[in-house]
């Protein structure tokens, strides 16, 4: 058993000790409230195990903090002058509307909707993230960002600001459905589309989603490979839902490779209100995640090939790379294999991402055809430039799992509509009966 500094009571949100203990394979993080009693959640499973999987960074501080410790973790988030990593990616939700009613969303987890954002004020917030962590990667979100007309004008806007990797986060039913869609978005200059993809049957749409999609999904992914956009599809990965899907979706990807660029599994979290606390079965850990990969591929993944994040806390994420090969396999690439046994600076792991996720999830570059009679390598290496499929997944955190020294590392920050940058998982943070720590309450001028 480990004890780390601190959790929340999922009731009140208070600022609570816990720690993490290890019961035969299975790892669950423990907390007591003084006023509502324990609570014990699991948050790993198996393979690999849970204190191997642990690696040590060197601090990276933001550069411009925004707010100074005062209640402690995680009530003065600004980012705050403790944060130990500056932002990878800044979630810029410039609206709340949507045009789908999913029951699993983040946004859907505050209070009533706000107007959208004017493009003055995105202006501002991008200017502020720039202040407060340089030239990041950017991904608008919502609610549904592509119910703003006005959309291509923000992503416009964000790469006059210097901004050189926007990606959107959509739901797709609107480029699936309008023609030419795609096409204004890539004219407009966005780089990548993390695409909402749950599965490869309906019913996972109608369970998740309200709705089937499929067709739309697909559509989707047809119109913006023609566009020159590249795909990341994100599936949020629900027990008893979806979790039988996991190899269809990677073998779907790979048929739509080079155009889709990886999938990005979501692992669900229990955001908005839930007044019994969810049952450990109805929870998914990202060691879960891999040998379901393992076994739905028959072994053309293996647990073994996914390593730890050099970004964000290692507990958050796991990934690795592959070729799909002219017949539609998969092979794996070879990581840079450094040792994870000394700390690394968490800045150099930012800087890698931020150039990972530019390089991998925007559309290939098309090579130029070399004259001549190509060896083995020679093909590889081509190939590689331009099929490669990145597999990855992030567990993100609710009121019962949340752990703060993962949240003190956190590298993707929401931007609040009053310019703060906060970690995703605070931001998204809800108790038991749907109260909210920062959404919905962050409204009003950006700070200066």
């Amino acid at each position: 058993m480990s004890r780390i500094p601190r959790s929340v009571c999922p009731v009140c949100l208070r600022p609570i000790p816990a720690t993490h203990e290890t019961t035969g394979n299975e790892t669950f993080l423990v907390k007591e409230c003084p006023e509502h009693g324990e609570f014990r959640t699991v948050v790993w499973r198996g393979d690999p195990g849970f204190h191997d999987w642990s690696r040590v960074k060197i601090p990276s501080l933001p550069k411009v903090p925004n707010t100074r410790v005062d209640k402690g973790c995680p009530l003065d988030c600004g980012l705050c002058d403790a944060h130990r990593q500056h932002t990878c990616t800044a979630v810029m939700e410039v609206t709340w509307r949507c045009n789908l009613a999913c029951p699993v969303c983040f946004a859907s987890s505050g209070k009533a909707v706000q107007p959208d954002l004017t493009v003055e004020h995105v202006g501002r917030l991008f200017d502020k993230v720039h202040q407060a962590s340089g030239f990041c990667n950017i991904q608008l979100s919502g609610g549904e960002p592509t119910v703003r007309n006005d959309l291509p004008d923000l992503i416009r806007l964000a790469k006059s600001k210097g901004f050189s990797f926007v990606q959107l986060n959509t739901n797709g039913v609107r480029i699936g459905q309008e023609r030419g869609y795609a096409a204004v978005l890539a004219e407009a200059g966005i780089d990548s589309v993390f695409l909402q993809f749950d599965g490869t049957d309906d019913a996972i749409y109608a369970a998740l989603r309200g709705k089937p999609l499929l067709d739309i999904k697909l559509a989707a992914i047809e119109a913006l490979c023609m566009a020159g956009i590249g795909v990341v599809l994100v599936p949020t990965v629900v027990p008893g839902v979806n979790d039988h899907d996991l190899g269809a979706i990677v073998r779907l990807a790979a048929a739509h490779s080079p155009g889709v660029r990886g999938v990005h599994f979501q692992p669900v979290s229990y955001f908005g209100r839930y007044p019994e606390a969810p049952a450990n079965e109805q929870r998914i850990t990202l060691p879960d995640v891999m040998r379901l990969l393992e076994k739905q591929t028959d072994g053309i993944f293996r647990a073994t090939d996914f390593m730890p994040p050099g970004c964000e806390h290692s507990h958050c994420s796991f990934h690795a790379n592959y070729m799909v090969t002219k017949d539609g396999g998969l092979q794996k690439l070879a990581a840079d294999g450094k040792c994870g046994c000394l700390p690394r600076p968490a800045s150099e792991g930012a800087d890698k991402a931020k150039a990972f996720v530019k390089r991998q999830w925007a559309a290939p570059e098309q090579l130029p055809t070399i004259a001549g009679v190509h060896d083995d390598l020679d093909t590889f290496i081509a190939r590689a430039a331009t099929h490669t499929l990145a597999i990855s997944a992030m567990a993100f955190q609710d009121a019962w799992t949340l752990d703060l020294e993962r949240l003190k590392g956190c590298c993707i920050h929401e931007v609040a509509p009053d310019g703060r940058l906060i970690p995703f998982c605070a931001y998204n943070l809800t108790s038991m009966d749907g109260e909210t720590l920062y959404r919905g309450k962050c409204h009003g001028p950006v700070a200066s």
